[in-house]
């Protein structure tokens, strides 16, 4: 199936007696423009007026619509079926490689409400972190919204064999049943939001009496004149763990200190976590670093595509082009890797602009 006929799937809310500009054809002119780079709207329209030859031939696209038009259609077109879709051209073209799945929620702070910086449009993604796959995805409004959005999400994924990480809002009861009756396994952050359970596993790391309990293994890394020592602390004898079984699954607990060390400066920071799995210190605190590939995709987002500054009112099109940029990334990021290329992905989308061959070579995945 052509990426014109997968786009001809999502419903087209729109009289079909007026319609000038079919549905499909803005979709993949939005997609061509944010695989160069392009998501503000004024953009994508100069983007098709400029490669109006280039659609034609490549997508039989015979007219390009206005900035009104493309902002009335990314307004009332459903932004969750097309995130599904996308999620789904993803799974299908890439290839699913990887037993990590981080989950963390993004906030889209334009979309915030004035003095309300809470009420941001959050988009609450699940990352395959070694292929780079967005496996789910789902919106939410405040940040404690998370919790039964990603319980709901739980249902759908497949996560059997696979290692759940999340940061400390994940880390609850249900959550950890949820994921041990379908299969997975779970790595969860721990902070004050489990008050007992955090101060019963930091207290007890940090006795003297249980050294010989401790498993450790470290690393170091040495970056322009930055040291970054990891500890980590693992505990798998947890039978002094009051309410123990009331967390499913639950195997070991463990802690990661941070050392780091930069112009003179020495900073440490100490991280406590639960899991299901039977693992090394090694293993886990590879698993812990694991996570940090959502984090980076995060900072591409904004960093790159400047996600945070879109100033596009409408949260449909907010959350199109969201899961546009995370369809860009992951084409350019598997073209660069195939090729051999280690350049930036910021440079790539610019070639891509630059050069209508390599943009279809980044589209060849697709």
């Amino acid at each position: 199936m052509t990426l014109k006929e997968e786009f001809m799937i999502i419903e087209d809310f729109r009289d079909d007696r007026y319609i000038q500009y079919p549905l499909c054809d803005v979709l993949i002119i939005v997609m061509c423009s944010v695989l160069c780079g392009l998501d503000q709207l004024c953009d994508i329209v100069v983007y098709g007026e400029n490669k109006a030859d280039f659609l034609k031939r490549t997508f039989d696209i015979e007219k390009i619509p206005s900035k009104p038009t493309f902002s009335r259609v990314l307004s009332m077109i459903d932004g969750e079926k097309v995130g599904a879709l996308i999620l789904k051209i993803m799974g299908e073209q890439f290839e699913l490689v990887g037993d990590i799945i981080a989950v963390d929620g993004k906030a889209i702070r334009s979309t915030s409400q004035k003095h309300q910086p809470h009420s941001a449009l959050q988009i609450l993604s699940a990352y395959l972190t070694e292929s780079g796959i967005t496996l789910g995805q789902a919106s939410i409004h405040t940040k404690t919204n998370e919790i039964p959005v990603f319980q709901e999400m739980l249902s759908t994924l497949d996560v059997k064999d696979k290692t759940i990480t999340a940061d400390a809002m994940h880390c609850q009861k249900k959550t950890c049943q949820k994921i041990i009756s379908r299969g997975g396994h779970y790595v969860f952050g721990l902070k004050e939001n489990q008050g007992t359970l955090y101060q019963e596993i930091r207290l007890f790391i940090e006795s003297e009496n249980c050294q010989e309990d401790i498993e450790t293994f470290s690393t170091i890394e040495k970056s322009r004149g930055r040291i970054e020592k990891r500890d980590c602390y693992l505990i798998k004898d947890i039978n002094w763990l009051a309410n123990r079984d009331l967390w499913a699954g639950l195997r070991c607990v463990f802690a990661v200190k941070r050392t780091v060390e930069s112009k003179g400066k020495v900073t440490e920071e100490m991280s406590y976590y639960i899991s299901s799995l039977e693992a090394t210190p090694k293993k886990l605190l590879a698993i812990v670093r694991e996570h940090w590939k959502i984090e980076s995709l995060h900072w591409v987002l904004d960093v790159v595509f400047s996600e945070d500054a879109c100033q596009v009112k409408s949260e449909n099109a907010q959350k199109v082009l969201n899961v546009f940029r995370k369809l860009a990334i992951l084409a350019h990021r598997t073209y660069l890797k195939q090729i051999g290329s280690k350049i930036s992905v910021k440079k790539s989308l610019l070639q891509s602009l630059m050069n209508e061959v390599k943009l279809l070579e980044v589209m060849h995945n697709l």
